[in-house]
C-alpha cells in the first residue's frame, strides 16, 4: 500500500499533463488514520465524477458497539454519518475550480428520510465512505498540486470530522439510532391493532413548496393534532410514549381542497418525505408474499409508452428475485383481475386515460403491496370513465380486500370508497374531522340517504373552508 507522500509525488509530476493520466491514481494509499481507494478515474473532466473510497478501521473510528448491534442501529449510524460527511464536505472543501467537475465531492446528500444507505457502510471491521470526487482540471490537462490538496489533505480531514467519534455530537448521534429503534418496534405494534399507518402529534405536515420537502414555517403554523376517534397512543423501548392518528386498515379517503395537505400527508405515508417535527411511524411487517409494502397510484399513471401492457407490469418485478415462471404468474394474476388479458400486448399509447390508470393499478397490485397510496387517481378522467374506474375498484377491493389511503377533492368518489374520510383544513392542513362508513363498499348506492347525508356533511366542511379562505384574501 502506498502512502500520502507517494500520492502527492505522483500528482506533481501530473500536473500539467493530459487528464487521461490520471489514471495512474487507481490503487490504495494509506493517509494518516484513513485509507484512500481509488477505484474508478474519469476519464474527462466532465464525465461523471471518479468513484473513491475512506476507509477509517473501527478501532480508529471508536463507534460505540451498542448503537451498532443490530440492523436499526446500523443504518441509522450510517445515515447519520453520511449526513455529516456531507456537511462536512460543503464547509470544508472550496467551491469547485478549473474546468468540469474539478474539485466536486459528493456523497448523495440525505433527504429527510432516514433510510438503509451504502454511502457509509459500517462494517465489522471499518467504516467506510464511498464519495464522488471530480479531479481538478485546466481545460483537459491535470490540475496535480491541486488534486494533492484535495486527495491527501483536505479528504482525509473531513473524514477525520465526519467518521471518527471523538469529532461528533455523540447525543444527536445515539437519539438518531434511539429514534430508528423506536420506529421499527412501533411498526411491528402496528398489525396488533389494526392499523397500517400512524402519524403522531406535532408533525408539521404542510410544504413550504410544491417543489421543496421541507415543512412550512412561520408563526401561522400549526403542528398535526389526531382527531378523537382516530388517536391511539405506544408506549416505545426508549420510554416514550406517542400519541397520534392511527390509520386504519380498509379504504382511507382524504379530503380537502387545494393547499390542504392531502398530498403531502400521503408522501409522508409513502415515505416520499419526512416531517421537521413529530414522526410518521409505517405498517407493521407486510404479508410474506408482499414485495414492496407501500405502492402509489398517481394522477399521471407514470407508465412506459414504448412498453406494452404487461411489460409495464413486469417492470416492477425487474427488481425482485423472482423466476420467470413466477413474474409470468403475476402478471397473469393482475392482467386478469384488472380485466386487462387481451390487452396484455397493447402498446401504452394505443390506450384510452382510464385503460392507462387500470394498468398503473394492475402494476401497483403486482407487487401485493400492504398499503396502496392513491393520489387523485381519476382526476383527469372524465365522468363516465370515473365510474367504471369506481366500479372496478370496488369490485377488486370486496374480491381480495386491501388497505389503501385514497386522496381525492371528488366528495362522491369519497363516500364511494371511504371506510374512514379524514377531512383536511386548509393551511396549515390540520385534520378537521374524521367520518367513518360502516355501508360494505359493494353495498353502497350513491342515491341511498345516508350516503347522501354524508356526502352533505362533508360538503358543509368544505364550504366552510372555502369560505374561510376567501375571506383570508378579501381581508
Amino acid at each position: 500500500m502506498r502512502d500520502a507522500e507517494t500520492l502527492r509525488r505522483v500528482l506533481a509530476q501530473l500536473d500539467g499533463r493530459g487528464y487521461a493520466s490520471y489514471k495512474q491514481l487507481t490503487g490504495s494509499y494509506r493517509i494518516g488514520t484513513v485509507r484512500l481507494v481509488v477505484d474508478h478515474v474519469q476519464v474527462d473532466p466532465y464525465a461523471p465524477p471518479s468513484r473513491m473510497r475512506i476507509i477509517v478501521n473501527r478501532e480508529v473510528a471508536d463507534l460505540p458497539a451498542d448503537l451498532t448491534d443490530d440492523a436499526a442501529g446500523r443504518t441509522a449510524v450510517s445515515d447519520f454519518l453520511t449526513r455529516r460527511f456531507a456537511d462536512a464536505a460543503h464547509r470544508m472543501i472550496p467551491r469547485p475550480e478549473g474546468t468540469g467537475n474539478g474539485g466536486f465531492v459528493g456523497i448523495g446528500r440525505p433527504g429527510q428520510e432516514v433510510l438503509e444507505r451504502t454511502s457509509v457502510a459500517v462494517l465489522a471491521d471499518r467504516v467506510e465512505a464511498r464519495v464522488d470526487v471530480g479531479l481538478p482540471a485546466s481545460g483537459r490537462r491535470a490540475r496535480g498540486h491541486q488534486a494533492a490538496r484535495l486527495l491527501t489533505d483536505l479528504l482525509p480531514r473531513v473524514a477525520e470530522a465526519s467518521l471518527l467519534h471523538r469529532n461528533l455530537d455523540r447525543r444527536a448521534l445515539r437519539e438518531h439510532v434511539t429514534l430508528l429503534r423506536d420506529q421499527e418496534h412501533l411498526r411491528g405494534l402496528l398489525p396488533g391493532r389494526g392499523l397500517v399507518a400512524f402519524v403522531g402529534d406535532g408533525a408539521i405536515l404542510p410544504r413550504r413548496s410544491g417543489d421543496s420537502d421541507l415543512p412550512l414555517t412561520g408563526d401561522a403554523v400549526v403542528p398535526f393534532e389526531s382527531p378523537g376517534n382516530l388517536r391511539v397512543t405506544f408506549d416505545l423501548p426508549s420510554g416514550r410514549r406517542v400519541t397520534g392518528m392511527g390509520v386504519p386498515e380498509g379504504v382511507t379517503v382524504i379530503v380537502g381542497g387545494g393547499y390542504h395537505g392531502k398530498s403531502t400527508l400521503l408522501r409522508f405515508l409513502g415515505g416520499l418525505e419526512a416531517p421537521d417535527a413529530g414522526v410518521v411511524w409505517l405498517e407493521g411487517e407486510p404479508p410474506a408474499a408482499s414485495l414492496n409494502p407501500l405502492t402509489f397510484v398517481f394522477q399521471d399513471f407514470a407508465l412506459l409508452p414504448w412498453r406494452t401492457v404487461a411489460d409495464n407490469i413486469a417492470l416492477v418485478l425487474e427488481q425482485h428475485p423472482l423466476s420467470a415462471a413466477e413474474r409470468r404468474e403475476r402478471i397473469h394474476d393482475v392482467l386478469a383481475r384488472t380485466q386487462l388479458t387481451e390487452f396484455a400486448h397493447a402498446w401504452i399509447r394505443q390506450l384510452s386515460g382510464g385503460m392507462k390508470q387500470r394498468v398503473a393499478i394492475a402494476r401497483a397490485l403486482a407487487v401485493n403491496p400492504a398499503v396502496m397510496l392513491m393520489d387523485e387517481p381519476l382526476s383527469a378522467l372524465d365522468s363516465q370513465t370515473k365510474d367504471l374506474l369506481l366500479d372496478d375498484f370496488v369490485r377488486l377491493w370486496s374480491a381480495a380486500p386491501f388497505s389503501a389511503a385514497y386522496v381525492t377533492h371528488n366528495l362522491r368518489e369519497a363516500v364511494r370508497l371511504g371506510h374512514k374520510i379524514v377531512v383536511m383544513s386548509r393551511r396549515p392542513g390540520r385534520v378537521r374531522e374524521v367520518v367513518a362508513l360502516d355501508t360494505p363498499l359493494d353495498a353502497r348506492d350513491e342515491h341511498a340517504p345516508e350516503l347522501q347525508a354524508v356526502e352533505r356533511q362533508l360538503w358543509q366542511l368544505m364550504r366552510d373552508e372555502a369560505r374561510a379562505a376567501e375571506r383570508e384574501l378579501e381581508g
